[in-house]
């Protein structure tokens, strides 16, 4: 009996990759057993941590946004329309899911289930391609060259189960291969590779590759008296050769290794063995590659036994930013990685110091970055800007908790000094009698800015807002936290001198659109992007969260999106400055790391006519914002 349901979906599943490389009773076999799911908007299909499904799933209509967890907050990565395959992870693996699956919009999926499927797909080279590439590379559909989705090697997977990164960025190989003719004879070419030091060689026929020469082929085939040293190349070589595209990434180079049980393989331009090779990719490759993996660095940092282990990684994270950047990774997702290892090697140097002082802690603490590292925007080394909260001791017992927090506190950021973080010069660190306190003496003193907002008082509190808990008892933090949050609520005159604050810079350009630049001094003729540019985005961020009630993160780019969420009317405008936020801080991580600086001053010279337009169009969204805080804190007439 005929199923018209099966047959509806097969004539929809047909269109679309794997499934159209199997013929129509296939398909419909696989129909049949299929089963029609229906998501309201929201709705989550599976979450992170879930145990995997006995099926994978096709788009029929509607959309599903993949996401993951970074800093305790959805990210998301990637979303699959019409015709998408998603889900594949129980295919291949039998761990639970990394990303959680939700309807963007009311969605009908087939579930596929991957009993009935499998058989098929072991039997169709092309549908396990593409569901191996998918799986790999995470796209949505890797045969699409228009709209292929988000690589693995731009996600994030950040997993506070296990307190691991898993980054699958694309592999560094040999871009300028050795190659041989078949009529080499294999006594020569093998002179070659122990010269060059190389352990494989791709055998080419006009430019075209044909085989591969590898130690394993000498080995198995020379050294045990098969064939002589004298044979040519075509008698020995492993053909054909596993042609894999360029910018491969790590979790697919590591995958076409499994599936072929080879250690090596030819790059070529389109990736099929008609086209001209432009590498070879090693099993050596992968290892080195996943050397700077934030995983992997992440691993080193727990393991290391000294500051210098942790310089060699810090050094390596240096490589990572550039790597990625060079990459089109979204610098949101940068500021991710980067902010959890600079945590890391700060959790690590605490561990290292109360170690070194022989004794622990006389009371709970907690340690708090602040500024930039406090908002997880600190790519390049920067200075150290850090504080301690102690908890509340017997008074005859605090000079002598105050004297051990303050000892471990110069130990710390003494390492951190010699790991690369620079002394702040306005001594605004732990180390510092001003900085260590007890929870009263903070609550305290944290009144004192707030009822009292001068200079001085606005300066410190906007440094202390954006404060981040690296290590020790959050309760504490929590605290202080809510001493902010009960001396700010309707506290008009202290939210007006915030604002006014964040007015003191207005857009940087001229009248006539030119840009201002540093008159005189040692930066002449420069642009500050710190201070002309992020610094009234970030002030702008920052008062608008704290008037909201934002403070789950001090992170300008979540605050921005909040503020999105939270009020639809000015979301437009939020939107901005989150892109314009990130751009610039684009702008600012790419000249330190072409300068070795901290990036802070632009040489307009070195920008093209396009990333000068690009500057210029971030500063609109400043106006914008800034007009709102004169509005919202009737600061019209005070500026």
């Amino acid at each position: 009996m005929k199923n018209p349901i099966a047959e509806r979906i097969t004539d929809f599943i047909k269109n679309y990759h794997p499934f159209s490389e199997l013929s129509y009773n296939q398909i419909l076999q696989v129909a049949n057993t299929c089963k029609v799911i229906y998501l309201d908007k929201n709705e989550i299909l599976f979450k992170i941590h879930d145990e995997i499904h006995d099926s994978f799933y096709v788009v029929a209509t509607g959309a599903i946004g993949l996401s993951i967890t970074s800093d305790s907050d959805d990210v998301l990565i990637d979303k699959c329309d019409e015709g998408d395959v998603l889900g594949l992870r129980p295919f291949f693996a039998k761990d639970n899911y990394l990303m959680t699956a939700k309807a963007r919009e009311e969605t009908i999926l087939y579930a596929i289930p991957i009993a009935d499927f499998k058989p098929l797909a072991l039997q169709t080279p092309a549908v396990l391609d593409f569901l191996l590439q998918s799986f790999a590379s995470n796209t949505r559909n890797p045969y699409d060259k228009t709209h292929k989705g988000k690589l693995i090697s731009e996600n994030v997977i950040y997993d506070d189960h296990n307190n691991e990164i898993q980054y699958y960025q694309p592999i560094s190989y040999s871009t300028d291969p050795i190659t041989a003719a078949v009529n080499d004879i294999v006594q020569h070419v093998a002179q070659i590779m122990s010269n060059r030091r190389i352990g494989s060689i791709i055998v080419q026929e006009n430019q075209l590759p044909i085989g591969i020469i590898t130690d394993k082929d000498l080995r198995s085939k020379i050294a045990t008296g098969l064939y002589p040293i004298s044979v040519t190349l075509d008698q020995i070589m492993t053909t054909p050769v596993i042609t894999v595209p360029e910018n491969l990434s790590i979790a697919e180079a590591q995958m076409m290794m499994l599936k072929y049980n080879v250690g090596h393989l030819c790059v070529t331009k389109d990736g099929t063995n008609q086209s001209e090779i432009t590498g070879v990719i090693s099993e050596h490759d992968v290892v080195v590659s996943q050397a700077n993996n934030p995983g992997v660095l992440l691993k080193k940092i727990k393991r290391a036994h000294n500051i210098v282990d942790l310089k060699l990684v810090r050094d390596k994270m240096t490589d990572l930013i550039q790597h990625s950047i060079d990459k089109n990774i979204p610098i949101s997702h940068i500021c991710s990685i980067i902010g959890e290892l600079n945590n890391a090697i700060t959790k690590r140097v605490i561990d290292f110091a109360i170690e070194k002082i022989g004794t622990p802690p006389p009371s709970k603490f907690v340690w708090l970055d602040l500024g930039s590292q406090g908002r997880k925007e600190q790519l390049l080394l920067t200075d150290q800007d850090s504080a301690i909260i102690f908890d509340d001791v017997a008074t005859e017992n605090h000079e002598n908790t105050k004297h051990y927090f303050l000892h471990l506190a110069k130990i710390i950021t003494k390492k951190l000094n010699k790991i690369g973080y620079e002394y702040c010069p306005a001594d605004m660190m732990a180390s510092n009698p001003f900085w260590c306190r007890s929870l009263s003496d903070w609550n305290s003193q944290i009144r004192k800015w707030i009822q009292n907002p001068g200079d001085k008082g606005i300066l410190m509190t906007t440094i202390f807002f954006d404060y981040h808990c690296i290590y020790g008892d959050e309760n504490l933090a929590n605290a202080l936290t809510e001493t902010i949050n009960n001396e700010i609520e309707n506290n008009e005159l202290f939210l007006a001198f915030l604002g006014i604050d964040a007015l003191k810079n207005p857009p940087p350009l001229g009248f006539f659109r030119q840009f201002l630049v540093e008159s005189d001094g040692e930066h002449k003729d420069t642009f500050d992007i710190k201070a002309r540019a992020l610094m009234p985005l970030i002030d702008a961020a920052r008062i608008l969260s704290l008037h909201m009630g934002i403070n789950k993160n001090t992170n300008t780019s979540y605050r921005f999106a909040k503020l999105a969420e939270i009020e639809p009317q000015n979301a437009l405008i939020y939107e901005a400055c989150n892109e314009a936020f990130l751009e610039l801080l684009k702008f600012r991580t790419e000249e330190g790391l072409r300068n070795n600086s901290n990036g802070r001053y632009l040489d307009l010279s070195n920008l093209s006519k396009l990333d000068k337009v690009k500057l210029k169009n971030d500063f609109q969204p400043i106006s914008e914002i800034q007009e709102v805080i004169k509005n919202r804190f009737q600061l019209t007439y005070f500026t």
